[in-house]
């Protein structure tokens, strides 16, 4: 298994990039969330890799990050995703952004990730509920059900779920849910 490429960035077309490793030419296929964070063509670069053998192919994916790959893992587990769909998801939402989704069930964020329809984000909340707490909005018991609050009340203003996600990991614990909106929407008007 190759588990990690560190070689001179030859070539980088979206999602796919080049990497010479000892004159050694891997291609491998990475998130635009990894892409971006790519240097310039001929500088070194390392990426955590994922490989995959299929009967009609062998292919490569690359990571800026170790959680970034976990969680690719962790998506390629669930019914009905494959490395595609993963791949897409870690586009279009960052890991931490991931995990805040699923902490807070929230459907619609990851329908508006292309390819991913309602009964797939609802399959994909349930099946990575569990998975994905470590790294979500620590909320006590009690502050999880205002932040929800605050948070719905925040989307149905108009705000982004990005945004209101943010606003809403900023809270405190010891606030009420009309105090959390207030001070949520501070914050937002600030940035």
């Amino acid at each position: 298994m190759i588990a990690r490429l560190y070689g001179k960035l030859l070539q980088k077309t979206p999602p796919l990039v080049l990497i010479d490793c000892q004159g050694v030419g891997y291609e491998c296929e990475v998130p635009m969330s990894t892409f971006y964070q790519l240097p310039a063509i001929g500088e070194t670069i390392t990426l955590m890799t994922h490989f995959v053998v299929r009967e009609d192919a062998q292919l490569l994916y690359g990571f800026a990050t170790e959680r970034e790959r976990t969680a690719f893992r962790q998506l390629l587990k669930v019914n009905g995703i494959g490395a595609k769909s993963a791949l897409s998801i870690l586009s279009g939402l960052s890991v931490e952004d991931l995990s805040n989704a699923i902490a807070l069930q929230e459907v619609g964020l990851l329908t508006r990730i292309p390819g991913i329809g309602k009964k797939t984000a609802e399959r994909l909340l349930l099946e990575l509920k569990d998975k994905f707490l470590p790294e979500a909005i620590t909320l006590a018991s009690g502050a999880k059900a205002i932040g929800n609050d605050v948070l719905n009340a925040l989307l149905a203003l108009g705000y982004s779920e990005k945004e209101s996600l943010l606003a809403v990991k900023q809270l405190g614990d010891d606030l009420d849910v009309s105090e959390g909106i207030r001070q949520a929407l501070k914050m937002l008007a600030k940035s």
